[in-house]
C-alpha cells in the first residue's frame, strides 16, 4: 500500500487526468461519430464519400500517429503552442477524432437495424432527412447498439494511456513518475491494473443498467 499512500496526491491527479481524457474524448467522439455515422447513410453522395473517407483514413491510422499529428502538426497550423497546459486539449482531440470512427461505424450498424419502412413512412409524411434521423432512426439505433458502443468506450479508456507519451499526466504515466521516486515498478504497474479494472467494471455496470432501461422489445 505504500506506493499508494505515500503518493496519494499524484495518484489522484493521475486518475483525474485519465477521467478528463476519457470524458472529453468520449463526448467529442460521440458527437462527431454520430454526425459521421449519419453521413455514412445519407442519400447525398458527397456526404457518404466524406464520411467513408474519414472513417477509412483515421481508423486505419495508428493512434500514436494521430497523437503526433495533434501534438506537432496541428499547433503550428492554428498558431497555438502544444505546451503550457494545452497538452490535455490536444490529447482529448486526438482521442475523440480517432474514437469517432468506431462510434460512427457502431451507429451505422444500429441504423441498419431500424426497419426501412419506418424511415420511408416518416419521409412520406413530409419529414426531411435530418428530421427522420433525429426523431425516428437515431433514437432506436442508440438503443440497439449499447453493448458494442460500450466496448468502444472501454477501448477509449485504455487508449488514454497513449497520452502518457505526450507529457499528459494520467494513470498510464504513473510508472515513469513513481520510478523517479524510487517506487517498485512492478508494484506500481499492478496498482495501475487495479485502477483500470475498477474503471472498466464501472463501465460494464453502466452498460447493464442502460440495457435494462432501454432494452429493445423483440
Amino acid at each position: 500500500m505504500g506506493a499508494i499512500t505515500d503518493n496519494a496526491d499524484l495518484w489522484v491527479e493521475a486518475l483525474l487526468g485519465t477521467l478528463k481524457l476519457f470524458f472529453g474524448g468520449g463526448l467529442l467522439a460521440l458527437v462527431l461519430g454520430t454526425i459521421v455515422g449519419a453521413m455514412r447513410v445519407s442519400p447525398v453522395p458527397i456526404a457518404r464519400a466524406v464520411g467513408t473517407f474519414y472513417v477509412n483514413t483515421i481508423r486505419n491510422t495508428p493512434l500514436t500517429l494521430v497523437f503526433f499529428g495533434f501534438a506537432f502538426a496541428l499547433p503550428p497550423l492554428i498558431g497555438v503552442r502544444a505546451s503550457g497546459g494545452n497538452e490535455v486539449l490536444f490529447a482529448i482531440g486526438a482521442l475523440g477524432v480517432y474514437t469517432a470512427t468506431y462510434v460512427a461505424e457502431t451507429i451505422r450498424s444500429g441504423i441498419n437495424t431500424v426497419p426501412v419502412g419506418q424511415a420511408e413512412a416518416a419521409r412520406a409524411i413530409g419529414l426531411t432527412f435530418g428530421q427522420v434521423m433525429t426523431l425516428v432512426v437515431l433514437p432506436q439505433a442508440f438503443r440497439s447498439v449499447i453493448p458494442p458502443m460500450m466496448s468502444v468506450f472501454i477501448a477509449l479508456l485504455k487508449n488514454t494511456t497513449v497520452a502518457a507519451g505526450f507529457s499528459v499526466l494520467n494513470l498510464g504515466s504513473m510508472r515513469d513518475w513513481l520510478s523517479e521516486r524510487g517506487e517498485n515498478q512492478l508494484v506500481v504497474i499492478l496498482w495501475m491494473l487495479v485502477f483500470f479494472v475498477v474503471l472498466v467494471l464501472l463501465l460494464s455496470w453502466a452498460q447493464r443498467t442502460l440495457e435494462n432501461r432501454w432494452r429493445v422489445a423483440r
